[in-house]
């Protein structure tokens, strides 16, 4: 394969052009997250940038991050390092199930405890994963709303914990639940039995909630009117769920079969809290006996930290293993501009530094979960030297040693080789997370690519300075050759 821009970020065209650049990262100890880079290119542009907003539902009732807008409809716009998917319909969506099916058998077939990466907007309406992650933002926004009522404003998630009685009677006093159905909702499910109900708690509620006879209306405590707290799925979105539910069980079936690790992509800000919710779903089935499906973790997000220590517990006290990919996040000069356009509060943290900051916070949150309970994995998926050196040096704290594949590294094909394979040779587990597919469909991707290729230049430079140095130190040392 010649080393032009393609060659260069991407692979190869199918499973069996890939293999030869599989197996020279496998003679250095580099594994490989598969990830089948086709997209569709949006054409006539603003036609298809309205249809695609358009399908993220319009209703003006809407919370403002949930509602469509038709200069977001391309979520490509300032996203150079993630791709992405366009619903068509239902046989499209099983279209990309089939195609992340060959990429699994692919992994299998290619490497060693490798990973497939899969998008759940592949996989689900986006329309329905916008209004599911209202949902569940609502849910969670209620028990806040109900916590500072109780004096716990501002405490940590897993530390803000209600008084049964105080909520059951805040939730008749606003009208929410009958004293009778208060009491239903805490019996039998193991809620309040020690007369305090934390968010984890709250959240199991969710289920049987949603599907109320009647809404249950709240006060916005900003207008003062009465709102559904939960809109009712229709049958359709409640048929969606199904769908995705089944398309990532047959997916994680076949990872299972082959020895392949699901790393399910994180995505735009108003799509993730239904992604992690399936995730989680998903998780809580096949990662019984070992960490099969990996969720994303964002941590230029301000809620990183509370999604990864209320995932991590929440593994705990139901006995599945959590695995997790750390990344910086892709979406930024999107989002931020998609929040001043639309008037929501910018999801992301104000400054690079705050985001280093919540890596490293999360990051080591999960490592101090691998030290005492060993039932957690973590992708440190970064390019910064510091990160990556922070890794090392807390896992000789923390006594995590290399073998125990609890802790491997993640850069993306064509970047930071000077990372990658000296982590591999001193017998990390280490991945590439390895684009591929036909070139005339992954050129939006790589369109996108060349767009930052201006900082992977600023990279290349520091790359060839340390191998020029290494050069020069073999040179007057008489080991040019040696390894």
């Amino acid at each position: 394969m010649k080393m032009t821009f393609y060659g260069q970020f991407v692979a190869g065209e199918d499973q069996e052009a890939i293999k030869p650049l599989l197996r020279r990262n496998q003679a250095f100890g580099v594994g490989a997250v598969l990830d089948y880079s086709v997209e569709e290119d949006l054409g006539d542009g603003r036609s298809r940038t309205s249809a695609a907003e358009k399908e993220m539902g319009g209703a003006e009732k809407r919370e403002k991050q949930y509602r469509a807008h038709q200069g977001f409809g391309d979520r490509h716009g300032g996203v150079a390092g993630a791709h992405t998917y366009f619903y068509a319909d239902e046989a499209k969506c099983d279209q990309h199930m089939e195609t992340f099916l060959r990429c699994i058998d692919a992994s299998s077939g290619s490497s060693e405890d490798g990973f497939s990466a899969i998008k759940l907007t592949a996989l689900a309406r986006p329309q329905f994963l916008v209004h599911f992650s209202e949902v569940l933002v609502k849910w969670r926004r209620f028990f806040h709303q109900m916590a500072a009522e109780q004096g716990q404003a501002g405490r940590a998630v897993l530390d803000t914990k209600l008084e049964v009685e105080k909520l059951q009677e805040a939730l008749a006093n606003l009208g929410i639940a009958s004293k009778a159905e208060n009491q239903q909702w805490f019996t039998g499910e193991n809620l309040g039995t020690s007369g305090t109900v934390d968010l984890l708690d709250w959240n199991s509620l969710f289920d049987s909630r949603t599907k109320l006879s009647r809404p249950l209306l709240i006060p916005n405590r900003k207008t003062g009117q009465l709102e559904p707290l939960l809109s009712r799925f229709s049958e359709e979105e409640e048929l969606q769920m199904k769908r995705v539910l089944q398309r990532m069980d047959v997916l994680a079936k076949r990872a299972t079969e082959k020895g392949v690790r699901l790393m399910v992509d994180a995505e735009q800000s108003y799509f993730q809290p239904a992604i992690s919710r399936l995730t989680m779903e998903t998780q809580r089935r096949f990662n019984r006996s070992q960490p099969i499906i990996y969720n994303t973790y964002q941590c230029y997000l301000k809620e990183a930290y509370n999604n990864v220590t209320g995932d991590v517990e929440l593994s705990r006290r139901e006995g599945w293993h959590f695995g997790a990919k750390l990344v910086r996040g892709a979406y930024m000069e999107q989002e931020r501009e998609r929040a001043a356009q639309m008037g929501y509060e910018d999801p992301i943290n104000p400054t690079y530094e705050k985001t280093n900051e919540m890596y490293h916070r999360c990051l080591d949150y999960v490592l101090e979960e691998i030290k005492h309970r060993r039932k957690a994995s973590v992708m440190v998926a970064s390019h910064n030297e510091d990160t990556v050196k922070f890794t090392l040096r807390r896992m000789m704290e923390l006594g995590i040693h290399p073998s125990d594949k609890k802790v491997c590294f993640g850069q993306l094909l064509g970047m930071c080789d000077q990372i990658t394979f000296p982590l591999g040779q001193a017998g990390f587990p280490v991945y590439k997370y390895v684009p591929y597919g036909p070139v005339n469909e992954v050129l939006p991707y790589l369109s996108r690519r060349a767009q930052e290729n201006r900082g992977f230049m600023q990279r290349a430079k520091r790359e060839r300075d340390l191998l020029w140095k290494e050069v020069k130190r073999r040179l007057l040392t008489g080991n040019l050759f040696s390894h």
